[in-house]
């Protein structure tokens, strides 16, 4: 009987064992599994990405200037050309004659032009002869010797050749005005027999050409554009136009340090710098909204080999830096509901007793008090005592992982990262339990 209650009591002992290490194993694993990080400091770099396009920063579409034939094209697309060399030429022959006429015309004015000269230098001699005619019988009539008829016809003689020489005085500065209207006339029949010859304005690269030898060029008009015959560019200085979203463009300055990849030059990166912001927005529509974006142009640092007008690019431009600032991941930042004070401080609230276990979560008070206020807060959870525990945080600039922490943290601190869904739906005062398990080794190196 003895043994059979000895039994009885080693049985009952090995029971309250059992149940006694599953409540300890069942405490030791309760709570909400999280993964965390400890706050560095790291180097951080804020970036604004967008795509365009590549432009050379020197390009000019040459139209016709003169309509006629096409009858020497002497380059082809891609050729390399020099400043001054002839590109194309247009039929002269309408503008030869026109300038042939203009040149007879030109002669004939100055031809009527040397007679009305030589008239004039004529009408002074006669002139001159009537004065004299006219002292001699003024000196006869003085003396009794001549009629006052015919004195007075020598007067009129003198009156008359005045005024044929005031005459031809100003037929002469008509005629001039003539001979200038012809020189002009002439000039710009040469002025339009220049315009066939096509010549490069500077040292470039062809890359177009929409004309053939032999098609007619056409002059633009004021509602009609005309013919653009050859494109030349300047390809030793690329410019990459993007679309920057209307929200990053207080962030981009003229001169910030920019990285350009080409989607034809691949595994290739090519340093720049901002040269371009623009004021005026760019109207785009995407997936039926209204995005306004603006033009950025990006300068790139020395030449592209191989590149060609219209490649597709993608810019990163670093809008600000920091060195050895506290960071912390920005899967760890979220936002919370609370109450804050007049003057803007959180309003902590105690956390309610209970048990060991068991869910304690702080009462959010029904009504405020006068100056208090609801806030959405953006902060981290931290772990404190096995429970997470809400941090507000001020932060700065956005790198590729990290935000730069102004205050609310420290390096060493440790805030939980996640899962996401966890840290989205976590509420102050749930309990935790850390596993990093599934997690990588960190990596020492501060980056961004």
């Amino acid at each position: 009987m003895n043994r059979k209650k000895l039994l009885i009591g080693l049985l009952v002992v090995v029971v309250l064992g059992v149940i006694a290490w599953a409540n300890v194993g069942l405490n030791r694993s309760s709570g909400l599994s999280v993964t965390t990080e400890k706050i560095e400091k790291r180097n951080l770099e804020a970036i604004v990405s967008a795509s365009g396009t590549v432009q050379p920063q020197k390009s000019v579409n040459i139209s016709a200037e003169t309509m006629g034939k096409v009858v020497n094209l002497t380059v082809a697309e891609g050729d390399l050309v020099k400043r001054g060399q002839l590109l194309l030429e247009i039929d002269p022959r309408n503008l030869e004659t026109a300038v042939q006429n203009r040149s007879a015309s030109l002669e004939t004015a100055r031809s009527v032009l040397a007679q009305q000269q030589a008239q004039y230098e004529n009408s002074q001699v006669n002139l001159q002869q009537a004065k004299d005619d006219l002292k001699r019988q003024e000196g006869l009539y003085e003396a009794g010797l001549l009629a006052r008829d015919a004195y007075e016809r020598a007067m009129n003689n003198v009156s008359m050749r005045e005024t044929d020489l005031k005459v031809q005085q100003r037929q002469i500065e008509a005629q001039e005005q003539r001979v200038k209207q012809s020189e002009a006339d002439l000039n710009s029949a040469q002025y339009d027999l220049n315009k066939v010859r096509v010549v490069s304005p500077f040292d470039g690269l062809v890359t177009r050409r929409n004309i053939e030898e032999g098609e007619t060029a056409v002059v633009g008009t004021m509602n009609n554009a005309g013919t653009v015959l050859l494109t030349i560019a300047d390809l030793s200085v690329i410019e990459t136009e993007i679309e920057v979203d209307e929200t990053d463009i207080p962030f981009i300055t003229i001169g910030q340090p920019a990285k350009v990849t080409i989607d034809a030059l691949p595994d290739k990166e090519f340093p720049g710098h901002v040269t371009e912001v623009g004021n005026s927005p760019i109207q785009t529509t995407t997936a039926g909204q209204r995005a306004t974006n603006f033009k950025v142009v990006v300068t790139i640092d020395g030449a592209v080999p191989g590149v060609r007008p219209g490649f597709t690019c993608t810019a990163v431009i670093t809008t600000a830096t920091r060195a050895d600032a506290v960071a912390v991941p920005i899967q760890a930042m979220t936002v919370r509901e609370r109450v804050v004070d007049a003057s803007g401080e959180m309003v902590k609230t105690e956390m309610p007793a209970g048990p060991a276990g068991a869910a304690r979560r702080p009462t959010t008070p029904a009504t405020l008090e006068p100056g208090q206020e609801r806030k959405e807060i953006e902060g981290v959870f931290l772990i404190k005592d096995g429970r997470a525990v809400f941090q507000p945080v001020k932060i700065g600039i956005a790198g590729e992982k990290h935000f730069e922490v102004l205050s609310g943290l420290q390096a060493g601190d440790e805030v939980i990262t996640g899962p996401f869904a966890s840290v989205r739906n976590l509420r102050e005062g749930d309990e935790v339990r850390v596993n990093n398990s599934t997690v990588g080794p960190q990596s020492t190196q501060a980056g961004g």
